[in-house]
């Protein structure tokens, strides 16, 4: 582990290296290579050992005897010889839900070398949450051993952070507090220098001047202030001066997020980091991660985080932990060739699994090629029987609505303002039968009330913004309002109906719901009692059988496993209508974009006729390289 001042420099030194760049830059240089060996995650070598883990309902045993406790320090021992070298180390454990209902998650047996960056998958309701609040101490019912390495520091992000009763800038301060009170101690021993003092305590005071000086020279804290305004910034936190209990619950994560940053822990406990992040926050998230020199474990559906960041991928299933070594691709190929060796008989997994890997080693090219043929394969995914692509379907299904004519969404020289702010200025474009949309841009540019727009909930100030005559618009938002939480999850998506219909085709009920991942008993499911990712596969489910044409849909991917995600694609790709998406996740888009429409600040947009990947492309030709996120980053408040 890391002394106190060598993990600061570390840490300030990676921050410092994205503040001495020029602030039109967006990412963070690859200036520090990791000096830890390559990321190792194994069992420990015993895993038997039981010990520390709390009960649930247990009661606190009587004083030990003599004997028990020196058969405790034995074991302690053995425990902490068997387990130096590793920042943490999880033995034996399990955990039940509280109702007693089901083991969440059984015999778990793990553990982490410094510098390991793993990425945590698995269905919604897996217990992927819960594990990473056991490992940050705020979950103590469990049985077994989860346990840092001593003086290990931990920072935890959940995925709906508190902030205390205070502005921005105050709480990305208690970020940098330690090296405030460093700066602080420097400047007291600089006055003391100034007092008569005899000659023995001026030799003690110079000493501890000079190693003062050399910390603060290591962990550079002398630009403190530079640090925090660019983790800020590159992380779209609200003003200084902003009140943290008005903040929307996105705003406050990315506060949360940066001042888990800027506090420089020895482990990162990331739940979804990515949710309400832009695409160029999320790529600087991921290059910072990547020069981080500690250890990040973080529940994510954004794959290419997990397959530029991560260098192990950590499946619960079962609730069982499995750990692959490799990144997301790799991983991709393991688990295809696992279930061949288990033989089991999932022919829908299987061809997802295929499809998904076929298309990450496909060129960027052929990638390209892909997006674009969809719009010409319109017509004939419209003439495909219901009833043959539901028999094709790898999960879900999206019923097609009635025929689009020629005019599906039309713009004309749009212009909208808030606030005193123009938000959109000049907008036109023409959205095709069968296009699929990716609108981007940071938060705060106007993509919220873009929305709003197309749903006839505001006005243009200037121009037109049209739907044609035969469209038919379903809107998926992602605040998931809506739910009833006394009915069970087969209740609220079917309405108790034992068959339903998708557009011009029916399907037996329980069928439908197993494809969105809820299986038997757990279409039984109070939704009261579903985590995120569960509630919003239950609204996916009960809004897309309504047989629109057109698809709004807001943020679709957050807190989705990246099985549902790749059920998602696959359907939406078969979708005969079109889809308008607000979507940070770069490979959701690059898989099904046919256009981008991206606000690049100060009431600009761009229509783009290509994949995410392509936009980027051409966004850094037209910008000469620089970030045009970042000219005038700070003018992007709470305004969505």
């Amino acid at each position: 582990m890391l002394a106190t001042s060598a993990r600061g420099a570390a840490w300030a030194a990676s921050l410092l290296a994205l503040a001495l760049v020029p602030t039109n830059s967006m990412v963070l240089p690859r200036a520090l290579s990791p000096t830890v060996s390559p990321a190792v995650c194994r069992p420990p070598l015993s895993a038997p050992l039981m010990m520390g883990g709390k009960k649930k309902g247990g009661k606190p045993k009587g004083k030990a005897s003599q004997g028990q406790q020196e058969k405790k320090s034995v074991k302690d021992n053995r425990f902490a010889e068997q387990t130096k070298g590793f920042i943490f180390t999880i033995v034996g454990l399990s955990k039940v839900l509280a109702d007693g209902s089901r083991q969440l998650l059984k015999d778990i047996n793990l553990s982490f070398f410094p510098g390991v960056k793993i990425g945590l998958v698995g269905l919604n309701g897996a217990g992927k949450s819960t594990l990473l609040r056991i490992m940050a101490g705020v979950d103590r019912e469990f049985d077994g051993t989860a346990e840092p390495r001593p003086g290990t520091s931990i920072g935890y992000l959940p995925q709906e952070p508190e902030l205390e009763g205070e502005t921005v800038g105050e709480s990305l301060e208690r970020g940098v507090a330690a090296g405030r009170a460093m700066l602080a101690k420097f400047e007291q021993l600089s006055a003391r220098m100034c007092e008569p003092l005899d000659d023995d305590e001026m030799e003690a005071v110079m000493a501890e001047f000079a190693a003062v000086q050399e910390k603060i020279d290591a962990a550079n804290y002398w630009e403190l202030d530079r640090i925090v305004e660019r983790a800020a910034q590159a992380l779209r936190c609200p003003p200084a001066d902003a009140a943290c209990a008005v903040l929307s619950g996105g705003e406050k994560r990315r506060v949360a997020l940066a001042r888990l940053l800027l506090e420089g822990h020895d482990l990162l406990l990331l739940d979804e980091p990515t949710n309400h992040l832009d695409a160029q926050s999320v790529a600087w998230l991921q290059t910072y991660l990547q020069d981080f020199k500690g250890t990040v474990v973080a529940i994510t559906h954004d794959r290419y985080f997990l397959e530029e960041t991560c260098g192990w991928i950590l499946e619960l299933e079962r609730g069982e932990g499995k750990p692959f070594e490799g990144n997301y691709s790799e991983w991709l190929k393991k688990k295809a060739a696992l279930l061949a060796q288990q033989k089991r008989q999932d022919a829908n997994l299987a061809k997802t699994l295929a499809n998904e890997l076929e298309w990450m080693q496909a060129t960027p090219k052929a990638r390209q090629a892909k997006s674009k043929a969809r719009i010409s394969r319109y017509e004939e995914l419209l003439n495909t029987p219901p009833r043959e692509a539901l028999a094709h379907s790898a999960t879900i299904y999206v019923p097609p609505g009635p025929r689009l004519g020629s005019k599906v969404i039309e713009c004309v020289g749009l212009k909208k303002g808030f606030g005193g702010r123009t938000l959109i200025d000049g907008l036109s474009f023409t959205l095709p039968p069968g296009g699929i949309v990716g609108v981007v841009g940071p938060n705060g540019a106007g993509k919220t009330t873009l929305v709003k727009m197309l749903k006839g909930e505001e006005s243009p100030d200037e121009g037109t913004l049209e739907l044609g005559e035969s469209v038919r618009l379903i809107s998926i938002e992602q605040t998931r309002e809506g739910l009833t939480d006394t009915n069970s999850v087969f209740e609220e998506v079917t309405g108790g109906l034992d068959e339903i219909e998708l557009g011009t085709a029916s399907v037996q009920s329980r069928a439908y719901v197993s494809w969105f991942g809820f299986k038997s008993g757990d279409q039984q499911k109070r939704v009261a009692n579903l985590s995120g990712g569960e509630r919003n596969r239950v609204q996916l489910a009960k809004l897309l059988r309504a047989g629109g044409n057109v698809l709004l849909m807001d943020e679709p991917t957050n807190d989705l496993d990246v099985d549902t995600m790749r059920s998602l694609e696959e359907a939406l790709l078969e979708f005969a209508g079109c889809v308008v998406v607000v979507s940070h996740d770069r490979y959701f888009l690059d898989r099904l974009a046919t256009h981008i429409l991206a606000a690049e600040g100060d009431g600009k947009w761009v229509w783009f006729e290509g994949n995410f990947a392509e936009y980027e492309e051409d966004r850094k030709r037209r910008y000469d390289g620089k970030d045009p996120f970042e000219i005038g980053a700070s003018k992007f408040a709470t305004l969505a």
